[in-house]
């Protein structure tokens, strides 16, 4: 059979665009690593990542949504636990949140870690993100980063509602106009609350005293706010948690390289200014 140069041209564009995809993700792996070792090396830390974006993974770009799980906790836990006693941590939160079991987890593995802790914040930690950050040290947010409330969501058909919402409707209505299972839903709701309650007051009890650590725990458990609610670092710095914004510039280089899917991406455009990398398109 003759050789066709034309035929074995398309095959080996078709294995390119396949393999294509999977080195440019090996690629970006390579340079999350150096930027981490890099930062490492600057703040004399063990640095850690907890970072749930949506990436371009796999020849078809499938993009994985993420928050935070016990796979998550495993592998935090496995970091905190290798890291020497003498070494100070510095985890790097990027979440929109996810189970309380998972993020308590890492809360008490973080607050129990000898050396000091310190969570960074680039642009929001919520929800259970939220509560990793009150295990540490210190919280170094940008100046436009965002925690947010932890009070307790309970799952209802494909979504979630307020555990305080629940209690109160039940206190509206009257326990006598409400059926069974609602009583049920409102019995969970109230343990649910007391009990990231009590968490919340554990991870600050030792760094604030008990009357501090109690009005927070409160404050940031009992519903308040809308789950959504943004807790800027100004309004950090009144619950009185150790904030500031000295957030290193490599932390900024790293989340460039945990991208979205891009069209899922709203339609930023920049030209960076001189000395600010080329994360823009041009």
């Amino acid at each position: 059979m003759a050789f066709d140069p034309v035929s074995a041209f398309f095959w080996l564009l078709i294995i390119f665009a396949l393999l294509w995809p999977q080195l440019q993700h090996k690629m970006l792996l390579g340079q999350r690593l150096a930027t981490i070792r890099k930062l490492e090396r600057k703040r004399k830390s063990r640095v850690i990542t907890l970072i749930h974006r949506q990436e371009k993974i796999g020849m078809f770009g499938i993009p994985f949504f993420r928050f935070i799980d016990i796979e998550d906790s495993e592998e935090v836990l496995r970091a905190i636990r290798t890291t020497p006693d003498d070494t100070p941590i510095d985890l790097i939160l990027h979440t929109p949140g996810g189970l309380v079991l998972a993020s308590y987890q890492i809360a008490l593995a973080l607050k129990e870690h000898p050396a000091k802790t310190t969570v960074i914040v680039p642009h929001y930690a919520m929800s259970g993100g939220t509560l990793i950050a009150l295990a540490a040290d210190e919280i170094i947010m940008d100046k436009h980063a965002v925690l947010g409330p932890v009070d307790p969501q309970l799952p209802k058909g494909e979504g979630a509602i307020p555990a305080a919402s629940i209690v109160k409707a039940v206190e509206l209505k009257g326990e006598k106009e409400v059926d069974d299972d609602t009583l049920i839903l409102r019995d969970v709701a109230k343990k649910a609350i007391s009990q990231v309650e009590e968490m919340v007051y554990n991870l600050l009890k030792d760094k604030m005293g008990e009357n501090d650590a109690k009005t927070i725990a409160k404050v940031l458990s009992e519903g308040r706010w809308t789950h959504d609610y943004p807790i800027t670092i100004d309004k950090a710095r009144e619950l009185k948690l150790n904030v500031n914004d000295n957030v290193p510039e490599e932390v900024y280089e790293l989340m460039s390289m945990y991208p979205q899917m891009q069209q899922m991406r709203p339609g930023v455009e920049f030209i960076p200014a001189p000395g600010h990398g080329n994360n823009g398109k041009k």
